[in-house]
């Protein structure tokens, strides 16, 4: 809400240019955070079912977590940038994130809401 000259109050339009540049970098990271929770998922299947003992895997499994942790916190961090551009609910905001957590859903989760978001703001 700002103020017009007149004194009353206006509701200013979203800028779509932040939305889109939002939508976009949340595209970004929902498939860089999935591919990443695939390799994850990977990396203890194979290290926790088929070595006989786990503590002969690669030293480097370690790190795929950690990568996976970092694009994580981005992709949070891009959600709720996202989320706050265009005023999702708390509920559609929270789900969206969890999203990151379980395989395949990041990309269906990217799929849905950058569907509602192009459909609701023509971005």
């Amino acid at each position: 809400m700002t103020a017009s000259p007149e004194g009353t109050q206006t509701t200013t339009a979203p800028d779509n240019s932040k939305i889109a540049s939002a939508l976009l970098r949340f595209r970004i990271f929902a498939w860089v955070t999935g591919v990443w929770l695939l390799v994850l998922t990977g990396e203890l299947v194979y290290k926790y079912l088929l070595l006989d003992d786990a503590d002969s895997a690669p030293s480097w499994f370690f790190y795929i977590g950690q990568a996976h942790g970092v694009f994580y916190m981005i992709y949070l961090a891009v959600t709720i940038d996202l989320a706050i551009k265009v005023r999702w609910k708390a509920a559609t905001t929270i789900t969206t994130a969890l999203a990151g957590t379980i395989p395949f859903m990041s990309f269906v989760a990217e799929h849905y809401r950058s569907q509602q978001v192009k459909r609701d703001f023509g971005v």
